[in-house]
């Protein structure tokens, strides 16, 4: 499986040649792709080889190296042309066509030595179908997978440049994608404003070499016409393609487009744009395009990697391709950042920091930009992102597919599909998702306490902020004790960190229900006896807890939920750990991680809201965008609109909760503190916060602010300057405006 672009033909033509195979079938669904993959093999073979073509009125079925359409090769008279063993191997190209039935045949009809199946786009929308799976028509071999990023910094492909454009079509990706449009959503997509626009955006981008050769993707077929003819009517050579234009026709377009001018004729002038809806996705080679646009919402990162890689082919003379995407609000333009970041984890943590840093992820020369106004269009969809369930599910089906067994969470993890965090936070236990996505094979397998032991873990220490808890149940699976003084020596030669007895007795009360944060919910949780501290200083499992972990389904979640909590603390947090302190700088965290990591004994994240104070240590939490009041109150819920923000890298300014002066005890709470940390989160769609670092207090003064009830109240307004300069993508995510 290899990235588009990356050189797929090549890489086949130099495996034949190493392997030393004497007949070789590549076996094409368009004739233009044999044509296509005959020129790259006779480059590398030179004449050491003959080769033919089966297709579109060739008939070399005597060739060393053949290159056949399944079309023809599908019918008898071609297919029985050959033996079953008559190729040493038999090369498909872009595989994923070749679940098909009309593949089937010439499949199952040859036995070579090696099937050798080569695709882009791996995992498709039917792949959880009997017999449309990919991998399992290839035994689940994977001989070599490359991505979008590897394969930009291993210089493979030609360096982009992306411009996310904010759109001024007003539609939303429902209405886009209904059947029919009305007459006015459909001037919408075609008027005059919309295709000024994008003229606009196009010459002022531009492109690299002597004219432009673009690619322009809609989202239907009478949308490209009337675009293309109103192009046409401003002066531009464009042309639009859809799925009824035959072959012929597409590859005269094809070379109008790579043409140069000086080789225009009468019969053949070049092309500036070709127009499409879905046609150009995968299997055109038009390496001299240098600009692609993008005029429809994003369906799936699959779809917009194929269409961006009708860009990245490298070319004499093109230093560099530019992409240019209209985003309008659509619900799906979270895709976007995961599509161009390749990150399939679809936590919103993470596609907001690649939104705020993408030139930083993209290796090489490529550069990623979005206009305030579409950034702002991006973190709304990453705010409210729809359909969690689908997304789970496609990934899970595909994950399945690529491992031929039901995964694991540590699975997804490991294979960086979806965050196992959020299959937690739509299912509460990895058992409860099986269910839903296995039916009957995993229904009661489990009892009540088995699943009880299951959803405290997975809310409590699966996010792996602290390996305290991870650690001891690590040992407990193997062995029913461990001695305290034991368990501190290997946790040290383990993560290089002392550990108190004092820390591990808080452990201990985590995993014996204790972590809650109102009393009936701790009378649900205690009952997962799990393990006792005795007074002899050893941790003991309790005999319940023995008997459970004999029971193979309960051990192998319990042993998941292990195995993903230590591979997120060493893989996020110990890296980067400040010393003699529990926080990573500009991680996120939640109210509930920080009771945790300060051993609070319990969750306090119910009464922890703008300052609390843990023994020696204050925190206070700040949501830089406050929510704005729908009424005549100054505040919402109460909240008064403070001041806080950044005045730079270093200071920021913060307003006490109102009613709070001076010399108040919230205030000496504050001032007092031995050490003061500050944790930001931009705004309400947010659950945590990202940690800032330890700040001192510069100046604090008293003032006045009025309450909803019109009445002056006590405040104090600080000055803080923070221990670390705050790093800059992550202070211009804060401070841009969400509500453009």
């Amino acid at each position: 499986m290899t990235y588009e672009g990356t050189g797929k033909t090549y890489a086949s033509a130099f495996a034949m040649r190493e392997l030393g195979f004497k007949r070789v079938l590549f076996l094409v669904h368009r004739v233009t792709l044999a044509k296509q993959a005959k020129k790259s093999f006779e480059k590398v073979f030179d004449k050491k080889v003959t080769m033919g073509l089966v297709g579109a009125g060739f008939y070399e079925y005597e060739k060393d190296y053949v290159f056949a359409t399944v079309e023809t090769l599908n019918r008898d008279t071609h297919l029985f042309q050959y033996q079953p063993n008559a190729f040493d191997c038999i090369i498909l190209d872009e595989a994923h066509h070749s679940s098909n039935n009309i593949y089937t045949k010439v499949i199952n009809y040859f036995n070579p030595k090696l099937f050798l199946g080569m695709t882009a786009t791996p995992d498709k929308r039917d792949d959880n179908q009997e017999g449309k799976n990919i991998y399992e028509i290839f035994h689940y071999q994977i001989a070599h997978e490359i991505r979008l990023q590897q394969a930009m910094e291993d210089n493979l492909l030609c360096p982009f440049h992306y411009f996310g454009i904010s759109e001024v079509v007003s539609l939303d990706d429902k209405t886009l994608q209904a059947a029919k449009l009305t007459d006015e959503e459909f001037n919408q997509l075609t008027s005059d404003e919309r295709v000024r626009h994008v003229i606009e955006q196009s010459e002022y981008y531009g492109y690299s070499g002597n004219r432009v050769r673009g690619l322009i993707f809609c989202s239907r077929v009478k949308e490209c016409e009337e675009l293309s003819r109103k192009f046409n009517a401003l002066g531009y050579r464009t042309i639009a393609l859809s799925g009824a234009d035959n072959e012929e026709k597409r590859q005269e377009a094809f070379e109008r487009l790579a043409m140069d001018e000086a080789d225009a004729t009468e019969e053949m002038q070049p092309l500036d744009y070709i127009f499409s809806r879905d046609i150009l996705n995968e299997g055109v080679d038009i390496v001299e395009v240098n600009q692609v646009i993008m005029l429809r919402p994003t369906q799936s990162p699959i779809v917009f990697i194929q269409q961006l890689g009708r860009g990245l082919r490298k070319a004499p003379g093109k230093e560099y391709v530019v992409i240019l995407d209209f985003i309008g609000n659509y619900n799906n333009n979270f895709m976007i950042p995961v599509a161009l970041s390749g990150d399939r984890s679809y936590n919103a943590d993470v596609i907001r920091k690649y939104v705020i840093s993408g030139n930083s992820t993209i290796p090489g020369a490529s550069t990623v930009h979005f206009d305030e106004i579409s950034k702002d269009k991006i973190f709304k969809s990453i705010d409210k992102i729809k359909g969690m369930k689908t997304l789970i599910k496609e990934s899970y089906v595909s994950l399945k597919n690529r491992l031929g067994r039901v995964p694991l969470l540590y699975d997804f993890y490991q294979n960086q599909e979806i965050d196992p965090l959020v299959i937690i936070k739509e299912y509460k236990t990895y058992y409860a998702f099986m269910q839903a996505m296995e039916k009957d094979k995993y229904k009661n397998s489990l009892n009540e306490q088995e699943k009880l032991t299951l959803e405290y873990l997975s809310k409590t220490i699966l996010s792996g902020v602290r390996p305290d808890e991870l650690a001891i149940l690590s040992q407990l699976l193997y062995r029913d004790h461990i001695g305290v003084a034991d368990f501190i020596k290997e946790y040290q030669k383990t993560y290089g960190i002392k550990i108190s007895t004092s820390q591990v007795n808080e452990a201990i009360q985590v995993l014996q229900g204790h972590f809650v944060s109102k009393e009936a919910e701790y009378q649900k949780f205690r009952q997962i006896d799990i393990l006792e501290n005795d007074q002899s200083g050893m941790i003991r499992r309790l005999k319940s807890y023995t008997e459970r972990l004999a029971h193979i389904q309960f051990y192998t979640q319990v042993e998941d939920i292990i195995k993903v909590g230590i591979a997120r603390y060493k893989d996020k947090y110990f890296p980067g750990r400040i010393v003699d302190s529990p926080f990573v700088l500009y991680e996120k965290y939640s109210r509930r991680d920080v009771s945790l990591l300060m051993n609070c004994g319990k969750d306090l994240s119910s009464i922890m809201y703008g300052m609390k104070r843990i023994e020696d240590d204050v925190f206070i939490f700040i949501t830089y965008h406050k929510e704005e009041s729908q009424d005549e109150k100054n505040y919402v819920d109460g909240k008064p609109d403070y001041a806080d923000a950044f005045e730079d890298d270093l200071i920021f300014k913060w307003d006490s909760q109102i009613g709070k002066g001076l010399d108040s005890s919230y205030m000496k709470d504050v001032l007092e503190a031995e050490r003061k940390h500050l944790l930001v989160k931009k705004s309400d769609a947010e659950t945590s916060f990202y940690y800032m670092g330890q700040f001192t207090v510069v100046e604090a003064r008293n003032a006045r602010k009025e309450d909803n009830r019109g009445r002056m109240q006590p405040i104090t307004k600080v000055t803080m300057k923070m221990q670390h300069p705050v790093r800059e993508d992550l202070l211009r995510y804060l401070q841009s405006n969400i509500t453009a």
